[in-house]
């Protein structure tokens, strides 16, 4: 009974959490912190411990991510605002051709989505799959669904992404290497839930491919002719900058690795410029330039609009911090090593564990990144002892988070309404597609760590 009672706690505090968000209707943030007190209280934490524990879960978590959200909201929000999103999308529209217009879409939001958030990636793009549907006569959910599957494979397994980066820096991974492996286990996973799921919906709903979306709840979204948007070559650069520096990076490590070069000016440079922060940073700057400042924009219009991006962000960066304090209250409170003793001696692989323990936690909390952190923080204890890629665990937990999103994950509820569906074609299109990025997610990983 003493190694169940925390693991009883927790699935209280979850259930106390849902009804606090979905039955009194609290804003989550506040849950999360009020959660956070009762749960250490329930844990047994000594009362002068408590505090602490939350602001320094708080604390570390969003100093740990706070400049990356801040700098990848504003990076996102220019490239937006100067039209480069739009010719990403339209240049490879045009390049593939009318038979292959959801690879052409799945390309362009998998470029888009590196850059942008995942919300914010589905505002700026849905208008123009809206379009290129209408023109081709083809249903908006044909070329919808495989540009979903796209921003949300970025979303849940590559740097800077907030999920990925922030579980990395949680469990000590080497984030190069998250974004590599991400990559590899991205393309086939998009493949999968994309242009191939795509064909299975339409068979599970077919009345969903014939409804128009609600361009209405979008908001207002700036669309431009062709002359007045960047160059493709400038538009996709800027967007997939950090990306680049961040992969430069891990090779100059890897090169270093295997050369067995001494450690020089050089190589801490290098590793200093692909650190998540400074290559936002970067590559902001290099926005600053190619999306304003070539452009002939005026840099009072530019930080315009870099001030309404960060506006945009600050409940989501205190949710994440309330996640971290949560994290914190789990692992101070001995959760941590109750799920330990649980699985001590089991022969299950750390990483389905960890994949196991974040689908759960995603069906029951809702939000992909607050189920990560948990996970971080009930997982690190048991880490200790195997010998396991930590970067294929940062993927693995990522996969978890992201499993059936339903009616308490945000993202639910954006997709039923950007495509104007009931709440069965929701479940059967959006619910089934993360389901399969999750899935598909967990077998790439496991079969990646046959390899590294």
């Amino acid at each position: 009974m003493e190694n169940i009672y925390p693991l009883i706690v927790v699935a209280l505090a979850v259930l106390v959490l849902l009804l606090l968000i979905m039955k009194w209707n609290l804003n989550t943030f506040i849950s999360l912190i009020v959660v956070s007190f009762l749960t250490a209280l329930a844990l047994g934490m000594p009362l002068g411990d408590i505090v602490a524990a939350v602001e320094g879960g708080l604390g570390g978590t969003l100093g740990d991510i706070a400049l990356i959200f801040g700098f990848g909201a504003i990076l996102g929000k220019l490239i937006a605002d100067a039209g480069g999103a739009q010719r990403i999308a339209l240049t490879l529209i045009n390049k593939f051709g009318e038979k292959r217009i959801q690879w052409a879409v799945v390309v362009a939001s998998f470029i888009i989505g590196v850059a942008l958030f995942f919300e914010v990636g589905l505002v700026l793009l849905i208008p123009i799959v809206y379009q290129i549907a209408k023109e081709l006569k083809v249903p908006l959910l044909h070329l919808g669904l495989p540009m979903t599957a796209a921003l949300s494979v970025t979303h849940g397994f590559l740097p800077p992404h907030p999920g990925p980066t922030v579980i990395a820096q949680q469990y000590g991974a080497n984030i190069g290497m998250v974004l590599i492996y991400g990559m590899i286990i991205s393309v086939p996973t998009v493949i999968l839930a994309g242009p191939l799921f795509t064909k299975l919906a339409k068979k599970l709903v077919p009345e969903a491919f014939s409804k128009v979306g609600n361009l209405k709840s979008l908001g207002s979204v700036k669309t431009f002719k062709e002359e007045e948007t960047p160059g493709f070559a400038t538009s996709a650069i800027t967007a997939l900058f950090p990306v680049i520096l961040m992969a430069i990076t891990t090779v100059v490590d890897l090169i270093q690795d295997i050369g067995k070069v001494s450690d020089n000016l050089f190589f801490e440079i290098m590793r200093m410029i692909g650190q998540p922060t400074t290559a936002l940073l970067l590559s902001l700057l290099l926005a600053i330039y190619t999306m304003g400042i070539a452009r002939k924009i005026p840099m009072k219009n530019l930080m315009g609009s870099a001030e309404e991006s960060i506006r945009g962000i600050g409940m989501m960066l205190l949710v994440i911090g309330g996640g971290g304090a949560l994290k914190q209250v789990l692992i101070d409170g001995g959760v941590g090593d109750a799920v330990a003793n649980i699985f001590n001696g089991t022969s299950m692989s750390p990483i389905l564990l960890a994949w196991l323990i974040a689908a759960i936690l995603r069906i029951a909390l809702g939000s992909a990144t607050v189920a990560a952190l948990t996970t971080a923080g009930m997982v690190i204890p048991m880490m200790q002892g195997y010998d396991v890629n930590l970067a294929l665990m940062v993927l693995a937990t990522g996969a978890g988070s992201l499993i059936a999103s339903h009616v308490n994950d945000a993202g639910f509820w954006i997709f039923k309404e950007y495509f104007n569906l009931s709440m069965k074609e929701t479940f059967a299109t959006w619910t089934l597609l993360e389901t399969v990025v999750s899935v598909a997610g967990l077998v790439f990983t496991l079969a990646l760590s046959l390899f590294v």
